[in-house]
């Protein structure tokens, strides 16, 4: 019996980890906002629920963006992550937008585990961020 159980161990140690799935609602650890990450086709992508901004004001608008066409646009629903593809563990070629200065970033999702993400956004190599989320469910 003892020897099955060490053979079982052995066996199961030696199998490849569980690829967590990305997909699920993140807090960013920014101006209270919580993103959505969903499939979009073949990759994914995120948009906003909520922020402090949002909480205060329902029809929060995109104001800091860039575009000054697009500044009427609502925060609600505004979609921060794009273009990423790869997985399971790292996604990469997507952009991250950034309502807070209205910028859009070249960006790398990782998934560090279960219930921790990192991304890395920058406007030109060396000159990157990067944040951690945290899984809210």
């Amino acid at each position: 019996m003892k020897t099955a159980f060490v053979c079982i161990a052995f066996a199961v140690a030696g199998l490849p980890a569980l690829a967590q799935d990305v997909t699920g609602l993140w807090e960013t650890g920014t101006n209270g906002a919580e993103v959505e990450i969903a499939p979009c086709g073949p990759d994914i992508c995120g948009t906003l629920v909520t922020s402090n901004a949002i909480k205060a004001n329902a029809d929060a608008k995109d104001a800091e963006n860039n575009d000054p066409a697009l500044r009427d646009r609502p925060l609600k629903g505004l979609t921060m992550l794009s273009g990423f593809s790869g997985g399971p563990e790292k996604w990469t070629g997507g952009k991250l937008y950034n309502p807070a200065d209205g910028k859009t970033y070249s960006g790398t999702i990782t998934l560090e585990g279960p219930d921790t993400l990192k991304l890395k956004g920058c406007v030109v190599a060396p000159f990157c961020k990067t944040r951690e989320w945290t899984r809210i469910e």
